[in-house]
């Protein structure tokens, strides 16, 4: 039986941990969390989100603007989110709108696809 989601993963090119933890904790303020020792070596980082957790892995030779595979982070103000990642300058793309939400999306640094989410 599968009880929950602990985590999720997303890569970024190796050796880019630096401009990855600026975008992910600096912008989007996301706490990073220690890894363990034994996966250290492996690069990448860990973020907290609320009670789950974000693996950034690194992983050459994949392009990331293929792919519709994403994450979607779950905000209180979709607004505030959009101001914030304009003055970025990343590009903000609409959703297929679904009942009940309002949601937008953009694609990380590293071609990652990204969505922002809010229950109305």
């Amino acid at each position: 039986m599968i009880i929950g989601l602990h985590h999720v993963q997303i890569t970024i090119p190796k050796g880019q941990e630096d401009q990855a933890k600026h975008f992910y904790c600096t912008i989007l303020g996301l706490n990073e969390i220690e890894k363990p020792d034994s996966l250290k070596g492996r690069g990448g980082f860990w973020l907290q989100v609320g009670n789950k957790e974000v693996h950034i892995g690194t992983e050459d030779g994949f392009d990331r603007l293929t792919t519709k595979a994403h994450i979607a982070y779950q905000v209180e103000n979709i607004q505030y989110w959009k101001q914030v990642l304009a003055e970025h300058h990343v590009e903000i793309y609409d959703s297929v709108p679904i009942p009940h939400f309002e949601r937008f999306e953009f694609r990380d640094p590293f071609g990652n696809r990204v969505e922002m989410i809010q229950e109305i």
